[in-house]
């Protein structure tokens, strides 16, 4: 069986246009549903040639749904192709996706790679994807370009959007979760992974963590005289009285 690498570096039908080091993330996520029944939604279909690479990866069985702001790119729909032209800067074009599409597997957002085309797609569409699923979003190097609308450490950059959802996967933990970013996606983030010019998001809804302590103590605690973390846990803890003191009080 051919390595989606192998596929690309023989293709030679439409057009398609990839950085060399994606191919080897590709085969991270995407191996799993080789040869299985599994619905992509690819934003940005340029020349069609994306489409091709995808069937002779997968097999028969994937269902493509694919999304560009051509017109002429209409002429790639078949019976395995499902295409949507329109904007996805356009809120009642992706609202309409929202509404139309099946769970996906997979959405990969290679479209106009603006901050407000990444930042809007994936606010409409990420909880469109099957629990275990996955989200990529494709030349995030753009978040540096100011053509794209981005810049080093610009807070609008989705780069700098993608870093502040990462507080969200420790809400569990923190003192004051009111100061993190806590929606119905976040909730469903199990995990952000930056790779260069990609972020890939993996949704699952995740439990609130707990822990456990088994087998019998063998060795004495040790307190060192000067023990910052227990004066810090200590520190949590008092905190966390004084605020269940006046709630209690509500």
């Amino acid at each position: 069986m051919q390595s989606l690498r192998e596929i690309f570096y023989s293709h030679e039908g439409n057009l398609i246009h990839k950085w060399d080091h994606y191919f080897e993330i590709y085969e991270r996520y995407f191996e799993k549903y080789r040869d299985r029944e599994v619905c992509i939604l690819e934003i940005g279909v340029s020349q069609g040639g994306s489409i091709q690479m995808w069937k002779k990866y997968f097999g028969d069985k994937l269902k493509i749904y694919s999304v560009d702001i051509n017109p002429e790119c209409e002429k790639f729909r078949d019976l395995t192709t499902e295409l949507y032209i329109g904007s996805q800067e356009d809120p009642i074009f992706l609202k309409k996706l929202q509404d139309e599409l099946p769970l996906m597997d997979i959405i990969i957002d290679d479209g106009g790679h603006t901050m407000k085309q990444q930042k809007l797609t994936f606010e409409y569409l990420f909880l469109k994807l099957k629990e275990g699923g996955i989200y990529f979003v494709e030349d995030t190097h753009t978040s540096y370009w100011k053509i794209y609308g981005g810049g080093i450490k610009k807070s609008g950059s989705f780069i700098e959007y993608s870093k502040n959802i990462i507080d969200s996967l420790y809400n569990g933990h923190l003192i004051d979760p009111g100061k993190v970013i806590n929606n119905e996606i976040t909730k469903h983030i199990y995990s952000i992974s930056f790779f260069d010019s990609i972020v890939v998001f993996e949704k699952q809804k995740r439990d609130s963590p707990f822990h456990i302590k088994r087998g019998l103590k063998t060795v004495t605690d040790f307190q060192p005289k000067y023990n910052f973390i227990q004066r810090f846990a200590n520190r949590i803890n008092k905190m966390k009285d004084v605020t269940l003191s006046k709630n209690s009080r509500i």
